[in-house]
């Protein structure tokens, strides 16, 4: 009898109370939505500097239509 009533203490005992859940479960929530923002934040950031990038080098493909062999008179090939 005394057994029952020490287990029955012990199971109603709870280790985790719902307001502890809670709030682990908003830190980890709140957690990852930064890092979700700061990848979301990361990636328009490349995707503008490529878009930039981009322009930049059609810009100078158009200028090097004019391309000379630099090693026509190279002693080591070319000959």
């Amino acid at each position: 009898m005394m057994l029952n009533q020490l287990n029955s203490m012990i199971l109603t005992i709870p280790l985790i109370n719902q307001s502890q859940i809670v709030t682990v479960l908003t830190i980890v929530v709140i957690f990852f939505g930064i890092i979700l923002i700061l990848g979301v934040r990361k990636s328009y950031k490349l995707k503008k500097e490529n878009e930039k990038l981009e322009q930049m080098n059609t810009s100078i493909s158009d200028e090097d239509e004019d391309y000379k062999d630099f090693t026509d008179g190279h002693m080591y090939g070319g000959n």
